[in-house]
């Protein structure tokens, strides 16, 4: 499925939800915030939007969706500023986290099957006409004579 904007309407080709595509004014009102405000969130690494070449700030999907929810953790939780950035620096470890475990999950899962086909290889080799032999059965007998009576 070919990802969209809010409104439904598609990316341009090769964009996705990271993709810098939108100019301050653009992101300001998509994020309901004051430019001036982004620029503010810009220096305080709140969020980090792309960049032109001139210098001019590019926002995407996920920077507006990042401005909205520092406005709902400040006005609607009244996180203050500092918070809010730790917050979303621990959010951005904890994905970061998961993706490592699904990746390591993933190499495990073929280490695995790759040692049940080794496993599988090796005792396919193994020569047929072997028997196995059963050892016969000995027994160990303590005797503690009874001392004499009389």
């Amino acid at each position: 499925m070919m990802p969209s904007f809010p409104s439904g309407v598609p990316f341009p080709a090769n964009a996705d939800e990271d993709t810098p595509i939108f100019v301050i004014s653009v992101a300001a009102q998509l994020s309901g915030l004051h430019a001036q405000t982004l620029r503010s969130y810009d220096r305080l690494g709140l969020v980090s939007p792309g960049r032109t070449s001139g210098g001019g700030r590019r926002y995407s999907m996920r920077d507006i969706a990042v401005l909205r929810e520092v406005q709902r953790l400040s006005q609607e939780e009244g996180v203050n500023l500092a918070g809010i950035k730790r917050i979303i620096h621990l959010e951005n470890q904890v994905t970061a986290l998961q993706a490592r475990v699904e990746e390591l999950t993933h190499e495990l899962a073929a280490a695995y099957a790759a040692a049940e086909q080794a496993a599988a290889a090796v005792h396919k080799s193994y020569r047929h006409e072997l028997v196995p032999v059963h050892k016969p059965k000995t027994a160990l007998v303590v005797w503690k004579p009874q001392p004499r009576r009389g």
